[in-house]
């Protein structure tokens, strides 16, 4: 009678478990043309729809997300992480199925991007390679970055603890955030600085052209040395046509 318990038991979970697949499978042929339309807007390498649902790892590192995730809410806990484990070594981007991710996320040469398990991204996000969305060791509960909409995150960036990019943000190429980041801003440098926009439009892709404050403040610096030079160089003037007349 006990081992017959064990069976139901064990039959019921993996009943639930393929309803559950179902359910995602459908939902992510919804998700996976609003993915490929994302690609289509912010990756101008992507040639054809089969280009990129065949050949992109980044969508194939969402989709199997999705289907990780849904798993993780339903208590199907191992299944969710064999599957992440699994997409990890095909994709080379480890999602946590514990993460949660918003509507047209794009990953764009995913190589070594990291989202850990209390992640939030918001709609219209796009990491690039080596992104690392962690945890600072210190915290608990909620452990990792919550990214608003409309957020860029260059290559190489960490976001680091359960602070809050806001929406339209952009973090530079290997910044390291470890301090929230409020919307309309760009993060810059290590540990990163952020730097107000001021209405300026930029290109949302551009991890390049994004101001420095490090240099700015340098080049004030040069600017009022230069006045001081300027100065002295009249005073000294000055001083010597004195000279002149009092011979």
């Amino acid at each position: 009678m006990k081992k017959q318990n064990v069976f139901q038991r064990m039959g019921n979970k993996i009943r639930n478990a393929q309803r559950t697949v179902a359910v995602v499978i459908d939902t992510t042929q919804r998700e996976l043309k609003e993915t490929v339309q994302a690609v289509r807007e912010r990756d101008p390498a992507a040639r054809s729809t089969a280009e990129i649902v065949l050949l992109y790892s980044g969508v194939h590192a969402i989709v199997a997300h999705r289907l990780a995730h849904q798993l993780q809410k339903d208590e199907h806990y191992f299944a969710a992480r064999a599957i992440s484990q699994a997409a990890r070594h095909l994709t080379g981007i480890e999602i946590h199925p514990g993460a949660t991710i918003g509507k047209n996320f794009f990953i764009d040469h995913g190589s070594g991007v990291v989202i850990g398990e209390t992640t939030e991204i918001g709609d219209n996000c796009t990491l690039y390679q080596g992104v690392t969305l962690g945890g600072t060791g210190k915290d608990v509960g909620k452990r990792h970055p919550t990214l608003g909409n409309n957020v860029m995150v260059g290559s190489g960036a960490k976001v680091l603890g359960p602070l809050k990019v806001g929406d339209n943000s952009k973090i530079a190429a290997n910044a390291v955030v470890l301090h929230e980041v409020p919307p309309h801003s760009t993060a810059v440098g290590i540990p990163a600085k952020v730097v107000r926009r001021g209405g300026v439009k930029v290109n949302d892709l551009d991890q390049i052209h994004i101001p420095d404050p490090v240099a700015q403040e340098l080049a004030k610096m040069e600017r009022t040395i230069a006045e001081l030079r300027r100065e002295v160089e009249a005073l000294r003037a000055a001083g010597v046509a004195n000279e002149q007349k009092e011979q």
